[in-house]
């Protein structure tokens, strides 16, 4: 393959187009978060992640998965998490069947503030989605996110 055989050019215009969607996406995403709720896109995330954990078998999340769920570094997480701790968002506790284990849990005032968040959320992707649907590069990307939303 060269520089200019016309593969290797779909394929950068493919992932330029789909750099270009996530960015448009994140950043509306991330304004409406923060004006109406003060939450940044990977605080949502974070709570949002968290809360979705249960008691039981496989229902406690590892640092690593959250990190994984959240698309972050593991020290990036681990900061997260602090910040949000700080804020009386998430507590951490020992795992009581191994002392060397520390869970996250999201707090009452996380959920609280997670749960008027979402419909925040919501709105602000639909919104995001709507708008870069009028692009016609980001047409096959956008119909392609609905697609995976969908429940089968």
């Amino acid at each position: 393959m060269t520089a200019t055989d016309p593969a290797l050019t779909a394929l950068a215009q493919g992932w330029c187009a789909l750099s270009l969607l996530h960015d448009r996406i994140e950043t509306h995403v991330e304004r409406a978060l923060q004006s109406g709720h003060g939450l940044s896109v990977r605080e949502y995330s974070l709570l949002d992640v968290l809360s979705r954990q249960h008691d039981g078998e496989g229902g406690h999340l590892q640092m690593k998965q959250v990190a994984d769920a959240v698309v972050l570094s593991h020290s990036a997480t681990t900061r997260l998490v602090t910040r949000l701790e700080d804020r009386g968002l998430l507590a951490r506790y020992l795992c009581p069947t191994d002392r060397r284990g520390i869970y996250t849990n999201v707090s009452g005032a996380g959920l609280e503030l997670l749960e008027e968040a979402r419909p925040t959320n919501g709105a602000a992707l639909r919104e995001a989605l709507a708008a870069a649907d009028l692009d016609p590069r980001l047409q096959p990307l956008v119909a392609t996110v609905r697609a995976a939303g969908t429940p089968v």
